[in-house]
């Protein structure tokens, strides 16, 4: 029988204090109700009381029904000045609506002289009073012993008379701090061992911070010396360089390490979503290469690698990808061969077969492109479209045809802002539209042009918009650029990637030129045919 593994996550509290995010009120409810779902234990909501933002959080928690998770809030054990029934601390954490607590103390001796200021015997009365006090009053009350393991390296038995203050006094659970994460996983190990052994009846947890990189690995090590309860955050967001990222903490523990569980097999298909989801609302750019949940953790890109995936995926993968909700994914670069080409086509539903003539073409049009600066690994639906192009008997139809483009740009001294206006010229079914439209800029005006003269024939155009436009600047040694343009960076090629949405979808396009203008128009142009192929298509299935 499977040993289960408590998750705890502080994405909102200690996640919340990374120097580049800022949750309001309304995200904190929108992450619980998620991480709820996904399935944690507790969710630690932050520190009643300290600022206006966490006032808020826990008011309106009090009525949002968690299914899984129950409802922890953060504080410190009780002044040294007052008592536990007259600190205010406590006090929050009591009427914050939280049926958990978790209140951290000070378990390294030269903290207590230094920074409290206090005797060693005060320090313990203190953690042992505000346990009582809490136990008295919530359901749950954890003991987070700050700075533990460099504590119990200066001074052992100081630190575990810290830890059976706590447990003496009712602590559900003593969380072992790495808290400036400078520990290793064997001495995490050895440590956790020795506490087993001199406080066998107290259950343990791991808090480990990331500034060694080690945070996951400390982790892990610490629940295969005994720990039952794991804290960290989504993503391993957190102060300085974060805290145990709990994605990859809880597919270890789940999928790797026998003996040990944490969440359901469904609750685990989640994770990939919860992790986009805490980065969508947190305004952070998701990490590609995050292990097991991120965009790259399952693609391929060299074609040795995706022929040999094609015969037994897990040649090249250690899991099974949607066993945490992602997927593999066959990049289309300068870099892959025709195995890449083949795993694409039966990816759409095209059935090519090795030694087919077209996989040639494909594999051509491809390394072309990439040579001139065209990433299909970033745009992955301008690749979809490359591949339908060259293919026989395609449902990709031309949509439309842009005959001609003219951009204006002009400022007037009297006037300061920058007038820009867009005007085509497309072909649309042998109709000749010609339409204009203005802008903030020459991108937003040629966006606004082409979906004018379009929406009449394409009316599902209105719902789509433009979310992100990146350029980047590519070296005149990799790119097809004219001689005179080399003499300076502002003659080189440029790379434009737009991604678009209409509310359920989102979807990446590329366009290549020595000309922004040029690039710009190629990538929305894109972007407006893939929506198009796609609705089409969705249209196509419905019917039949």
């Amino acid at each position: 029988m499977s040993t289960k593994i408590f998750l705890y996550d502080t994405t909102l509290r200690d996640g919340a204090q990374s120097e580049d995010v800022n949750l309001s009120a309304t995200d904190k409810v929108r992450i619980a109700r998620q991480l709820d779902y996904l399935g944690m234990d507790y969710i630690e909501g932050g520190w009643p009381g300290a600022n206006p933002v966490e006032t808020e959080f826990f008011k309106a928690m009090k009525d949002v029904e968690l299914r899984n998770a129950k409802l922890a809030a953060f504080g410190s054990t009780h002044h040294p000045s007052s008592t536990p029934e007259t600190d205010p601390t406590l006090n929050a954490l009591v009427s914050s609506g939280a049926r958990v607590a978790a209140i951290f103390g000070k378990s390294c001796p030269r903290h207590v002289e230094v920074a409290l200021a206090i005797s060693r015997e005060r320090n313990l009365e203190i953690i042992g009073n505000s346990i009582s006090f809490l136990k008295k009053n919530l359901e749950e009350a954890f003991f987070d012993a700050e700075h533990f393991f460099d504590g119990f390296k200066r001074d052992p038995e100081y630190a575990l008379a810290v830890l059976r203050a706590a447990h003496e006094h009712g602590a559900d659970c003593l969380v072992l701090c790495d808290t400036n994460g400078g520990t290793m996983p064997e001495e995490i190990g050895s440590i956790i061992r020795t506490v087993r052994e001199r406080l066998p009846h107290a259950a343990l947890g791991i808090h480990a911070h990331n500034d060694c990189e080690l945070a996951v690995a400390n982790s892990l090590a610490a629940v295969n010396s005994g720990a039952v309860q794991v804290q960290g955050t989504v993503n391993g967001i957190g102060e300085r360089c974060g805290n145990a990222n709990l994605c990859s903490v809880i597919p270890n523990l789940q999928l790797k390490m026998e003996g040990f569980s944490c969440l359901s097999d469904a609750s685990l298909t989640r994770l990939k979503s919860t992790a986009a989801f805490v980065s969508e609302v947190s305004n952070l750019a998701p990490f590609r290469r995050q292990p097991f949940v991120g965009n790259a953790a399952f693609a391929h890109k060299g074609g040795v690698h995706v022929s040999a995936i094609m015969k037994d995926s897990a040649l090249y993968e250690h899991i099974d990808p949607s066993l945490v909700g992602n997927a593999q994914r066959v990049l289309m670069t300068e870099q892959g061969g025709k195995s890449n080409i083949l795993s694409l086509s039966r990816t759409l539903g095209f059935e090519l077969e090795k030694g087919d003539p077209l996989l040639d073409v494909l594999s051509a049009a491809v390394k072309k492109n990439a040579a001139l600066g065209y990433d299909y690994v970033a745009a992955p639906a301008s690749a979809e479209l490359l591949f339908l192009r060259h293919m026989p008997d395609s449902a990709l139809k031309p949509y439309f045809n842009i005959l001609r483009t003219v951009v204006l740009t002009s400022r007037h001294e009297m006037d300061p802002d920058m007038m820009v206006e867009a005007s085509l010229k497309l072909d649309v079914h042998g109709n000749v539209e010609h339409t204009a439209a203005g802008g903030f800029g020459p991108v937003h005006a040629l966006d606004r042009a082409l979906r004018r003269a379009l929406t009449r024939w394409y009316p599902e155009l209105e719902q789509m918009h433009l979310i992100d436009y990146k350029v980047r600047v590519l070296s005149p040694t990799r790119t097809n650029i004219p001689d005179a343009a080399e003499e300076n960076g502002t003659g080189s090629n440029v790379r434009v990637l737009i991604e678009s949405s209409d509310g359920v979808a989102t979807w990446t396009t590329v366009g290549v030129s020595y000309n922004i203008i040029e690039a710009s128009l190629e990538a929305l142009a894109d972007a407006v045919t893939y929506k198009l192929y796609k609705t089409e298509q969705a249209r196509w299935r419905a019917e039949c």
